[in-house]
């Protein structure tokens, strides 16, 4: 069932408050998934509603609270920070690598990683949505037509791996391929 914004706004009305209450706790927490399967949930009643609707809805629901929700933070970008993330792994950095990924929350994004060796592995140092990416580039506008995730990532990347004296992977840096070849040593 697809809906516009008035009817979406007429069977919000109609849920019981106890429901809406609910849906709306899990926006102000930033839970936009928990809202969508309480969405989806409800929607096996005759009214139902699929995945997309649901999404729309609580989208509606993100618009009408605006600053009121409690928004996680964001990965930081800087060298610093991703420095002192890299010293705290518990192998050796022997790369930094930039991969894609993505859910239908954030559409697609990017994880930069430190690889590591003794012992072998990987952790995670920042997850760089289009958002991150934003407040990162600033008003830089040079690295279209390239997504905005992948430029950031790959700047940040670069220059920490410059820093560490490592390589730098990003398998897939002009478009999202999250089966892009990973480092190998």
């Amino acid at each position: 069932m697809s809906m516009d914004k008035a009817a979406r706004a007429v069977w919000w009305e109609t849920l019981p408050a106890g429901i809406r209450e609910e849906v709306d706790g899990y926006v102000l927490q930033d839970a936009r998934l928990m809202a969508v399967r309480v969405i989806t949930e409800i929607g096996r009643d005759p009214r139902g509603t699929g995945v997309d609707t649901a999404q729309l809805i609580v989208g509606d629901r993100y618009l009408h609270h605006g600053d009121r929700i409690a928004r996680r933070p964001e990965s930081p970008l800087d060298q610093e920070s991703l420095a002192h993330r890299a010293a705290g792994c518990a192998g050796r950095v022997v790369a930094i690598e930039a991969v894609w990924d993505g859910d239908t929350v954030h559409d697609w994004f990017v994880q930069l990683l430190a690889v590591t060796a003794d012992p072998a592995g990987e952790a995670q140092l920042a997850t760089v949505y289009r958002s991150t990416a934003q407040r990162y580039l600033g008003e830089s506008r040079d690295h279209r037509p390239r997504h905005p995730e992948a430029v950031a990532a790959e700047r940040a990347g670069r220059a920490l791996a410059e820093h560490l004296s490592v390589p730098f992977h990003f398998a897939s840096p002009d478009s999202p391929d999250d089966e892009a070849p990973r480092w190998q040593p």
